[in-house]
C-alpha cells in the first residue's frame, strides 16, 4: 500500500516547463501597462487589496487589450509540458493515490497542455478565465488559495478525505509554495531555483524529469 494517499502539484514551472510566472507571460504578450500592473502588486503585497481584487484587476487589463480565447494560447508557444508529466500522473493514478493542483497559475495552461487534466486531478484550485463563444474573456474566478491560501487548500482536501498531512505530497518550486512544503509530510523542490525554498522541502530534485518524484512517493 503507497504511503502517500494525496499528491499536490503546483503548475508554473512544475507541471509547465519554461515558465516562472504565467501571469507575466501573457502581460508580456498583451504589453499591458507595467506600472499599472507593479501599483497593483505594491497594493497586494502592501495588505491595501485581497488577492482577488490583484487578480481581477491584472485580468481586466487583458481585457482592455480585447484579449481572445486564441491569443493566450499563442502566448503559450514557448512553453511545454514538463518532461515525465502524463508518465508521472498515470503512475500515481495506477496506485489509486489521488491527484490535486494547488497553484497560483491559469487554467488556460491546462486546457493547452494536459487537455483532459479532469480525469487526473480530484481536485483543482488555480485561477479560472472562462470564454464566450466569440472568445472574449465573459468571466474570471481567482483562487482564494495561492500564496499562504495553498497550505489552506491542502488542509481541506485532506480534512475532507480523512486524510493526514503526513500522508500528503506537495511538489513546487517557487516563494509561495515555502508554507504548503512544509505543511506536507512530504514537500518536493521540483526545478527550483531559490534556496527558501529548498530549504523549506524535504527532497530537491535538480533534474527536469517530473518521473523523478515517484521513488520518493512511491
Amino acid at each position: 500500500m503507497a504511503k502517500y494517499k494525496l499528491v499536490c502539484f503546483d503548475v508554473d514551472g512544475t507541471l509547465v516547463d519554461n515558465v516562472t510566472f504565467s501571469w507575466q507571460v501573457f502581460h508580456d504578450c498583451f504589453q499591458t501597462d507595467r506600472h499599472r500592473r507593479d501599483d497593483a502588486k505594491r497594493k497586494f503585497f502592501g495588505g491595501k487589496i485581497t488577492y482577488m481584487q490583484w487578480a481581477e484587476h491584472d485580468i481586466n487589463l487583458w481585457r482592455e487589450k480585447n484579449a481572445k480565447k486564441e491569443d493566450f494560447f499563442r502566448a503559450l508557444g514557448n512553453l511545454k509540458l514538463m518532461e515525465g508529466a502524463i508518465e508521472t500522473l498515470n503512475e500515481l493514478k495506477k496506485h489509486k493515490i489521488k491527484l490535486a493542483i494547488i497553484s497560483g497559475s491559469l487554467n488556460v495552461l491546462l486546457d493547452k497542455f494536459i487537455p483532459d487534466y479532469r480525469d487526473f486531478f480530484d481536485d483543482v484550485f488555480l485561477s479560472k478565465i472562462y470564454f464566450d463563444k466569440d472568445g472574449n474573456i465573459e468571466k474570471v474566478e481567482a483562487t482564494e488559495y495561492d500564496m499562504d491560501g495553498k497550505a489552506l487548500a491542502l488542509r481541506k482536501i485532506a480534512e475532507r478525505e480523512g486524510i493526514s498531512l503526513k500522508e500528503c505530497v506537495f511538489v513546487g518550486d517557487y516563494l509561495n509554495d515555502i508554507k504548503i512544503l512544509k505543511e506536507a509530510g512530504l514537500g518536493i523542490a521540483f526545478n527550483c531555483q531559490h534556496e527558501e525554498v529548498k530549504s523549506a522541502a524535504d527532497v530537491v530534485i535538480e533534474k527536469k524529469d517530473l518521473r523523478e518524484i515517484l521513488k520518493h512517493v512511491l
